[in-house]
């Protein structure tokens, strides 16, 4: 059994990334690993906006990502120095439910937990 972390960097409003680390995970676990931790940087953290509101036609992979995270208890981070620089979240604005904040720092040491890297 093997242990993986996961990067995703690519926007959750477009492109591949999300819906890839999503099915990623889905198998993985399906095949009795374990996924450690779900980690989003970049453009990546728009995802932990509370402020996304969707039309009822589009995907919700944001919610997706966390209901997924929840049912199998993965700790879903965002890089806080990134979602600063993107509006994301501040003093004032706080991120969605069950996303949680953290630092590359706390992202390393959880790397060093791991088997395995896989980057969206």
């Amino acid at each position: 059994m093997t242990s993986f972390a996961v990067l995703i960097e690519g926007p959750v409003l477009q492109g591949q990334s999300f819906v890839s680390a999503l099915r990623f995970m889905q198998q993985a676990v399906a095949a009795g690993h374990t996924v450690d931790s779900v980690f989003l940087y970049r453009d990546a953290v728009y995802a932990a906006s509370a402020l996304i509101d969707l039309p009822s036609d589009e995907p919700k992979l944001s919610a997706r990502l966390h209901q997924f995270c929840c049912q199998h208890q993965i700790p879903l981070l965002f890089c806080v120095t990134a979602a600063e620089k993107r509006g994301v979240c501040s003093d004032e604005v706080k991120p969605a439910h069950g996303y949680t904040a953290a630092g590359l720092a706390e992202f390393a040491m959880r790397l060093a937990k791991v088997d395995k890297l896989v980057q969206f």
